[in-house]
């Protein structure tokens, strides 16, 4: 089989993915053990070519071949996410607990600020909007 960036095109491969083919393989490559070891190492995405460019009975035979290893990955990835979320939901927690005092100071301080800074301006915007008027009427005798 060969694939072309042509086909690439054709089939609205993303334009990433046809600049990574494009950059590894030029125009055009035959497909090959080897060839399919460089696209893995290019980051090219079979997932997208087998779904695009490979007729149904390629696609189930693919499908065949990776699906035990796909489980076998979320199965592995699947434990490790679990474990990471155990431990930084622990170190999540002690920081919260930790955390948890300075937090209650800020808010109540800014609080008092944000009540302080509602006094001296509410007074400063009602007088401002008592001079507009005045202002406006001034200017409308003219």
């Amino acid at each position: 089989m060969i694939i072309t960036l042509k086909m690439l095109e054709k089939a609205q491969a993303c334009a990433d993915q046809r600049k990574l083919f494009g950059e590894t393989f030029g125009d055009q490559v035959e497909v090959t053990e080897e060839n399919c070891a460089k696209a893995v190492a290019a980051g090219l995405s079979f997932e997208w070519v087998a779904r695009n460019l490979l007729s149904p009975v390629q696609q189930a035979e693919y499908q065949r071949i990776t699906g035990a290893a796909r489980a076998e990955c979320k199965r592995i990835t699947g434990a490790a996410q679990a474990e990471y979320r155990r431990i930084t939901g622990a170190a999540q927690a002690e920081y919260r607990r930790i955390t948890a005092a300075a937090q209650a100071e800020y808010e109540r301080t800014r609080d008092a600020a944000w009540a302080e800074y509602a006094r001296i301006t509410g007074a400063a915007l009602a007088e401002y909007q008592r001079l507009r008027g005045a202002a406006f009427f001034a200017a409308s005798q003219l």
